[in-house]
């Protein structure tokens, strides 16, 4: 089904020059057409790039009206020249966009270390801004032009029917490595027509990044640049939403950064499998989270899904290394509905019906039953295979 912008919301990508491949699109603009109720949430490494310090500072905020994005270079690692950068991204934006250059959030991801060629992206920005449109393409467009080595763009949008009418919520999102919460090297921005508070944006936000995007793992690796944003310019019409239909929205939400999560590790690099990883029964979420996580980070794990290999060992001993007290004779284990393992013992399996389940199928589903409680957790990762290995030796060199 086809994508859409929310009410009021523009967007743009173009080729500036950044990336040697001038097949890849590498600068991206969103522009409301109206201040936009604005969230973030962002990396927990104490490492982080400029643009990442540079938002923080300017959210939660009720007046934001463009996000610029460039990919190839990530603006990290870069001392104070990277903050000027950021600022410099953030005021000719402003400039070609007729804004106040504090009403710019910017958005950078690529390599680590490397200075912004900012003779290449100053002109690239007057020149995206000049193709801003609401048309299906010019979304994509943006989407493309924060990507790395995804190998596809990503875009979900969902519309609701509210009391007040209907709104929409459109997310773009890049990310295929250096994956690993909280959050994982991945940029994202939500938009939406409806109109919220500030305080409901922020805590929706980091209530839906909780269910989504904290929730996946290519590598456990947590990058410098993570940046997920919530823009609401209201531009649907209205009141600001309460009750049942922000109970609705914030769903909706949950639902469009958990499509957007998936489609991450989905694409991760060199992958072959989508594993999503179900841990049922423990005391308190935060627990099963942290199961269900470990399950997904263990290099054992991952190979032996590369490899179709039903070796229900490595995700039980994962289990339980976590960190997590659980009694192990009350522990089960289902691979693709098939039971592997039931209340601390073994059980009889086709082991090949199980290695051709993997096989033959790109998800491959991890369910762990534990008896602690009724607390649950899913949590999303890849296999891990040599072609991981190959592009990431390869990326900077």
């Amino acid at each position: 089904m086809p994508h859409k912008l929310p009410q009021g919301f523009r967007a743009a990508g173009i080729y500036s020059g950044v990336k040697r491949n001038t097949s890849k699109l590498d600068l991206s603009l969103i522009v409301s057409d109206r201040p936009a109720v604005a969230a973030g949430v962002y990396t927990q490494n104490v490492v982080c790039g400029a643009p990442v310090e540079l938002n923080r500072q300017r959210t939660p905020s009720e007046s934001i009206q463009a996000v610029v994005i460039n990919s190839g270079v990530a603006n990290a690692c870069t001392g104070e020249q990277g903050m000027r950068d950021a600022l410099e991204m953030a005021q000719r934006t402003a400039d070609a966009c007729d804004l106040m250059q504090t009403d710019v959030l910017v958005m950078s991801t690529g390599v680590i270390g490397e200075m912004l060629p900012m003779d290449k992206i100053n002109p690239g920005i007057a020149a995206v801004a000049a193709v801003l449109s609401e048309s299906e393409q010019a979304l994509i467009d943006a989407a493309r032009g924060m990507m790395t080595t995804d190998t596809t763009h990503k875009i979900r949008s969902r519309a609701i029917q509210l009391d007040s009418g209907e709104v929409q919520v459109t997310g773009i999102a890049k990310g295929a490595a250096m994956i690993g919460p909280n959050m994982a090297t991945m940029l994202a921005v939500i938009m939406t027509d409806a109109a919220i508070t500030v305080e409901a944006a922020q805590v929706g936000l980091k209530d839906a990044v909780d269910e989504s995007f904290n929730c996946i793992s290519v590598d456990g690796h947590t990058s410098t640049s993570d940046t997920v944003l919530l823009l609401a310019n209201g531009a649907a019409g209205g009141k600001v939403l309460a009750g049942s239909d922000l109970a609705k929205f914030q769903a909706t939400l949950v639902e469009v950064c958990e499509d957007l999560a998936q489609s991450i590790p989905t694409d991760g690099e060199g992958a072959t499998h989508l594993i999503t990883v179900e841990v049922h029964g423990c005391k308190t979420r935060p627990d099963a989270v942290t199961i269900a996580k470990t399950i997904a980070d263990s290099p054992l794990v991952k190979t032996a899904v590369a490899g179709a290999d039903p070796n229900w060992g490595r995700i039980v001993s994962a289990a339980g290394y976590a960190g997590i007290a659980f009694d192990p004779a009350q522990v089960s284990l289902l691979v693709n509905g098939m039971l592997l393992y039931e209340k601390g013992a073994p059980v009889g399996f086709d082991a090949a019906a199980v290695s051709e389940s993997i096989q033959a199928d790109r998800d491959t589903g991890i369910v762990l039953l534990l008896d602690e409680g009724t607390a649950s957790a899913r949590f999303w990762t890849t296999d891990l295979t040599a072609e991981y290995v190959r592009l990431n030796a390869d990326y900077h060199t």
